[in-house]
Parts: structure tokens; C-alpha cells; sequence
């Protein structure tokens, strides 16, 4: 029988996560993503997931928390294996651990050119907030 496994991630599934993230295109060129696993080791606070079948890697999520709201990033399920409730399984799970360590909201951002993406949030009842997001680069990638 098929069972899927969350663990925290370990520097050895690196490889497998970035290839993960490679197949859903979420690296961006500004965006390094062994410098982002590195900078996200160095929290080490177990919030960076990832989900197995038979021994192969097949989803991660990464998640923050500064003390006031929880962030969530990099959630990716293998195309193959979409539509299988595998995102809302690891969405649960990084929802059950924010709420553990007293997380009382979670932001979560959504590409323009990811938008198909909307309607999962929208089915674990994730709402569009009344916001602006700004950002500022303090560290480039490249």
C-alpha cells in the first residue's frame, strides 16, 4: 500500500527538492534556491517540509514564522501527483506546526504568472487579503 511520509526536511533530499521545484517552476533567476535552503537551514525551526512516496520526494513546503505571522513558501507537489490532496496535506501540517508554536495568521504569496494556483488556496479557505505587497532586494542572488 502507498503511504505518504512528512518529514522535516535534511540537507540530503537538497537535490530532490530543488529538481521538485525545478518541475513546478518556482526558481526564478533572482532566486537562488541552495541559498535560499541555506538561509532556511540556519532558523532551524523545522518549518520546511517535504513528502514522500515509496522513498521519493514529492512535495515540499517551506514556512516562517517571525512571532506575529506565519509565511509559507515554496509549497510544490510533484505534477505527476497533483490533485491527489498531497498540497493540502502538507498545507495542514505546516498549519498544525504555526499553530503549535502560536502562529495566529499565515500569509502566503501567489506569483502573477501562478496564478492557476489561486483556486487550491481557495479550496483549504485561504482568502485574498485587501492588501499591497511591496518588496526591496537586500541581497542579490545572482
Amino acid at each position: 500500500m502507498n503511504k505518504f511520509i512528512i518529514k522535516v526536511f535534511k540537507d540530503k533530499n537538497r537535490n530532490q527538492v530543488i529538481d521538485l521545484w525545478r518541475k513546478c517552476n518556482l526558481i526564478k533567476p533572482w532566486n537562488d534556491p541552495n541559498q535560499d535552503i541555506d538561509r532556511k537551514l540556519k532558523v532551524n525551526d523545522n518549518l520546511f517540509l517535504i513528502v514522500e512516496l515509496n522513498n521519493t520526494l514529492i512535495g515540499s513546503v517551506m514556512a516562517g514564522y517571525d512571532g506575529h505571522r506565519g509565511s509559507v513558501y515554496y509549497l510544490s507537489v510533484d505534477p505527476k501527483y497533483q490533485n491527489k490532496g498531497i498540497g493540502k496535506m502538507l498545507m495542514r501540517e505546516i498549519e498544525k506546526k504555526l499553530t503549535d508554536i502560536g502562529c495566529p495568521k499565515i500569509n502566503l504569496f501567489i506569483r502573477k504568472s501562478n496564478i492557476e494556483v489561486k483556486k487550491f488556496y481557495q479550496s483549504i479557505n485561504y482568502e485574498n487579503q485587501d492588501i499591497l505587497t511591496y518588496g526591496k532586494r537586500l541581497i542579490s542572488d545572482e
